[in-house]
């Protein structure tokens, strides 16, 4: 049989597989919380969950191509925004534990209001979208050119097979599903390693050796990470959804792990790209390597693929619903029914965009931008802030992400050179201002308080 043929067999078989073991669920806290008869995630299933969530198909091809660009250094700043479970997992447990905040939209509904809400919503509605859109176009381009009817045909179906088994159970099914794929990821990664360091002269040595550690080359990428990991994890509802459906000390314990573990895989998977570059391979390093080794590896990388998009997915669908039927519609007597049509509704609309090919579909980083006004909002989640703190911080934030799509950053304002030299001035720069026409108006409140 030929490679892609095994290609589809197994993109078919995975599927089945991960339908066949995902329960099916009516009970409204198991579809959209995750319980098991109402019994919350234990702190290793939740762990998992929110490491393979995390370590999507576009997440590990962007790991492998920076490790390819810079070397380990490449792979360390990518690795950064793991922190993003660290800042997460302490902020939402004392917003749990001193607040008694239910979720994210709980909190912005009642210190800010419905139109905060409106706007928050607008920001991570597109995440969700480009979680859709960006990890099925991973996987299409390993059936085909970008384009070809392969392509178009194998995203598709892929889609369309993760949707059938999560519709089964929601929340709780993408909990579930998310274990079996994070034994996978990990089984296909140590295959990989298993292949690669062996044939590096000097071992794992050389590849932690590899890269230079100075501003144009990957350190930008390295400081930009460690700015937005405090705005960054809140406007992605995969995330935070799971900061509430366990106990907070489990939640706590679960957010510290993923933020080891997950940044751990980022860093061991830069290697690809590592010896891609080593090897003179052809980018994307991914899919350099794995033709490099022929069909056999070129499977293993499909599949690891194919888990790690599916795990992410399979959440979108899920976190889009919890968003439509519980934080924006608060309805009573929740519909699981409507939350499976709403699940169908996102898969439409997350895939339909790819057919048209707008230059929006590359915008993560962008989107990562857009969203640092969050930053103060959540560090400061406790202080008595008005609602013209909350719109303020968030539109100058969405402001800075527009100038640095549309507008080149002047040479004054750049702090360092190389590729991400622009990103990194906009974000420190932008976060600064987030935070200081976010504090101004407690300041005036608290002046005119005393004056009173």
């Amino acid at each position: 049989m030929s490679t892609l043929t095994w290609q589809w067999i197994i993109l078919i078989a995975v599927n089945v597989v991960l339908f066949w073991v995902s329960p099916w669920s009516n009970k409204v806290n198991d579809f959209f919380r995750g319980s098991h008869n109402d019994t919350p995630p234990s702190a290793f299933l939740l762990t998992s969950s929110l490491v393979i969530c995390w370590l999507f198909a576009k997440s590990i091809t962007n790991a492998a191509d920076l490790g390819y660009q810079f070397g380990i250094v490449g792979g360390v700043a990518y690795a950064g925004y793991y922190l993003s479970f660290l800042v997460a997992g302490v902020i939402i447990y004392r917003m749990r534990t001193k607040g008694n905040y239910k979720s994210i939209h709980h909190f912005l509904q009642t210190k800010y209001g419905k139109g905060a809400i409106i706007l928050f919503t607008i920001l991570i509605g597109f995440r969700l979208l480009n979680e859709i859109w960006s990890n099925t176009m991973i996987v299409g381009s390993y059936f085909g050119e970008k384009g070809s009817t392969p392509y178009f045909a194998s995203l598709t179906v892929f889609t369309l097979l993760t949707l059938a088994y999560t519709l089964k159970g929601g929340m709780r099914t993408s909990i579930i599903t998310d274990l079996i794929q994070m034994a996978f990821f990990v089984l296909l990664m140590v295959i990989i390693l298993g292949i690669i360091i062996p044939e590096t002269d000097g071992g794992v040595k050389t590849f932690v050796q590899s890269g230079e550690w100075s501003m144009a080359q990957g350190v930008n990428l390295l400081l930009v990470a460690l700015i937005q990991v405090l705005s960054y994890p809140f406007h992605d509802p995969i995330l935070t959804d799971r900061g509430f459906i366990s106990s907070p000390k489990t939640t706590l314990k679960s957010y510290l792990w993923a933020t080891v573990i997950g940044a751990s895989c980022i860093i061991l998977f830069s290697f690809v790209g590592i010896f891609a570059k080593m090897r003179g391979l052809e980018a994307p390093a991914t899919i350099g390597v794995a033709k490099f080794f022929g069909t056999i590896l070129l499977l293993v990388m499909n599949t690891i693929m194919l888990t790690s998009a599916a795990a992410t997915i399979d959440s979108t669908f899920t976190s889009t619903a919890k968003l439509v039927h519980i934080d924006l519609l608060n309805e009573k007597g929740i519909s699981v029914s409507k939350a499976r049509l709403t699940m169908i509704a996102i898969a439409v609309f997350g895939t339909i965009p790819i057919f048209f090919n707008p230059e929006i579909l590359s915008a993560t980083t962008i989107s990562g931008t857009m969203v640092m006004g969050l930053a103060p909002i959540f560090v400061f989640w406790n202080l008595d802030a008005p609602k013209i703190s909350y719109f303020a911080s968030v539109i100058l934030g969405v402001v800075f992400g527009f100038w640095l799509v549309f507008y080149p950053v002047p040479t004054f304002m750049l702090l360092s050179e190389g590729k991400y030299a622009d990103l990194l001035s906009i974000n420190l720069f932008g976060t600064i201002a987030c935070f200081v026409v976010f504090l101004l108006p407690i300041l005036f409140k608290k002046k005119i308080e005393s004056t009173n």
